[in-house]
């Protein structure tokens, strides 16, 4: 039943798909192209992953709510639990997509795509945990017609803002960076452990507000 509720969410943007994987691939070789700078190329990882994620599921969000798709749905055989626990795994394998799709790049243009690093990986995971594991709890409790308004202004807020913020502080000299008694790849996956954690505690939250919601 759950991976039937993710395919719906996949049918549901059918019509952009393509679109979205274009941007994927295209967008990070661009940026790259521009910036000609390799310590770029996580934060650029991370602004492409940001803006896809939200912009796919607001696109979602948007499909269920015109068409009552959460209530109908619950109407049927699938439960309250299994929906939600559908939504987080669709945004998991979207990352996993997007993944892939950066490696198959820097494979055919490796001379502007860097490879891909654990690090900047679990980096990404744990900062769109964070940022969803707060989303998708918010948006059940206040509704959708409320919450596209903070996700369109995010969408527009981190590939604008973060890119002058980042360089800011480097004029400054400032670096926020905490070095830990680790080798690097345990540092990255210890990254990767804790965006896993956070996106399990937001679950189980949003499991909870939607067990109390009225539909």
């Amino acid at each position: 039943m759950l991976i039937n509720l993710v395919k719906k969410d996949f049918l549901l943007i059918r019509k952009y798909l393509l679109l979205f994987i274009l941007f994927v691939a295209v967008a990070p070789v661009y940026m790259s192209w521009q910036t000609q700078s390799s310590s770029f190329h996580s934060l650029i990882f991370f602004l492409m992953a940001t803006v896809t994620e939200l912009t796919i599921y607001l696109q979602i969000a948007k499909f269920e709510d015109q068409y009552k798709g959460s209530a109908l749905l619950c109407a049927t055989p699938y439960t309250r639990n299994t929906f939600i626990e559908a939504k987080y795994l669709f945004l998991f394998i979207v990352f996993i997509g997007m993944i892939v799709i950066q490696i198959i790049m820097s494979f055919i243009v490796p001379m502007v795509m860097d490879r891909l690093t654990v690090q900047t990986v679990g980096i990404t995971f744990m900062m769109l945990s964070v940022l969803f594991g707060i989303l998708i709890p918010v948006q059940i409790k206040i509704g959708y017609d409320k919450a596209k308004l903070i996700f369109i202004v995010i969408t527009f807020f981190v590939p604008f803002v973060i890119p002058s913020l980042i360089r800011w502080f480097q004029s400054l000299n400032i670096h926020f960076t905490v070095t830990l008694p680790l080798p690097e790849i345990v540092q990255a996956w210890l990254l990767a452990f804790i965006g896993l954690a956070i996106a399990v505690v937001s679950m189980l939250i949003s499991l909870r507000l939607y067990a109390k919601k009225d539909l």
